[in-house]
């Protein structure tokens, strides 16, 4: 007993450790990528009209970026208990007691990021100005955009209460309202992109937040299975198979979604011809890297699924966790691109 409590602190120092790196891969794939991207599309300045400052320019897509992320962490480790299973509760005991607060830190994040995020798209939108109350709700009533960030950190918060209670009461608050509330959470990101004036608008929404919900389950189902499960073989003989069913069909949401989102916001824009227009715009140009993005995955999830698991099943040893950090990373860049398309010009 007492090998293992001298022993049990340096594990869960380098399960920390090891959890740190793959959620920091998948932040920094996404801030670069939103980074270049917005920089790469940025409006070119024009004489007598003012420009939002460099910290509105490059601030925005980086709290964006903390936005996103931190609601597909809320979505995933909402998930986790499902994937764990409540047979065994001495063995998922342990993980859940980890992730939590984890939880509950997260929709935090997902909160304030929310609501900064509005701040600096007021900035935005009154360049040269710092941001007063006034102006903030101003933007709020008029803007659809800030209204729907504002019902998005409401939802975090929201999430946030469920996750405390779930933190004193454990498993007693259902798994099923911790992922309704983060899923509930995400439908109004899509309303902070284009917006598409046409008898096709709510075909095109309904795209858009089948492509949200499907993209934050996948990536958050993923990373939360690689930080939480992977280091413990038997649960991840367990949690593996059932997560594997889940990705397949957001592989399939998350890629038609996102071709009918893209060309269907392009067809339906006045003024803008397909197909010239997917290698002329800037929008275009963004969708399709987006979609090599997503094939890119294909690979890699291909192989997890039916390379890896078989021997996972079997309760062998295996290179699982850099296989699914490589897919985070690739997941973190799309997610640093759609960034840049709900910001970049589609004309």
């Amino acid at each position: 007993m007492s090998v293992e409590r001298c022993e049990a602190p340096p594990r869960r120092r380098a399960l920390a450790r090891g959890g740190g790196v793959v959620a920091g891969v998948f932040l920094a794939c996404a801030v670069v990528s939103a980074v270049v991207a917005s920089g790469l599309t940025a409006q070119e300045a024009v004489p007598g009209i003012p420009m939002p400052g460099l910290l509105v320019a490059y601030g925005l897509p980086v709290v964006r970026v903390v936005l996103d992320l931190a609601a597909v962490a809320v979505v995933g480790m909402s998930l986790l208990p499902k994937l764990l299973g409540f047979e065994h509760p001495e063995r998922t005991e342990p993980v859940m007691r980890r992730v939590r607060p984890l939880t509950v830190t997260a929709a935090w994040v997902w909160a304030a990021s929310a609501l900064l995020t509005i701040v600096f798209q007021t900035a935005e939108l009154n360049p040269g100005s710092v941001p007063t109350p006034a102006m903030i709700a101003g933007y709020v009533d008029s803007v659809g955009t800030g209204q729907g960030l504002l019902f998005s950190a409401a939802c975090a918060l929201a999430a946030a209460g469920i996750g405390l209670m779930a933190v004193r009461f454990g498993e007693k608050v259902p798994a099923e309202l911790r992922i309704v509330v983060a899923l509930f959470g995400l439908l109004p990101i899509p309303v902070t992109g284009h917006a598409v004036n046409s008898v096709w608008h709510d075909p095109i929404m309904i795209s858009m937040e089948s492509h949200v919900m499907g993209a934050a389950a996948w990536a958050g189902g993923l990373a939360a299975v690689t930080v939480f499960v992977a280091p413990r073989r038997e649960l991840l003989a367990v949690v593996l198979p059932r997560f594997s069913r889940i990705a397949t069909v957001c592989l399939l949401v998350v890629s038609l979604s996102g071709l009918v989102t893209g060309l269907g916001t392009m067809a339906l824009t006045p003024g803008v011809e397909l197909p010239g227009a997917i290698l002329t715009s800037e929008y275009g140009l963004l969708v399709v890297a987006k979609l090599a993005l997503a094939a890119l995955l294909v690979p890699l999830a291909a192989h997890i699924r039916f390379r890896l698991l078989p021997a996972i099943r079997g309760g062998a040893a295996t290179a699982v966790v850099a296989w699914a950090t490589a897919e985070l990373a690739v997941m973190g860049l799309a997610y640093g691109v759609a960034v840049a398309i709900t910001r970049a010009s589609i004309g």
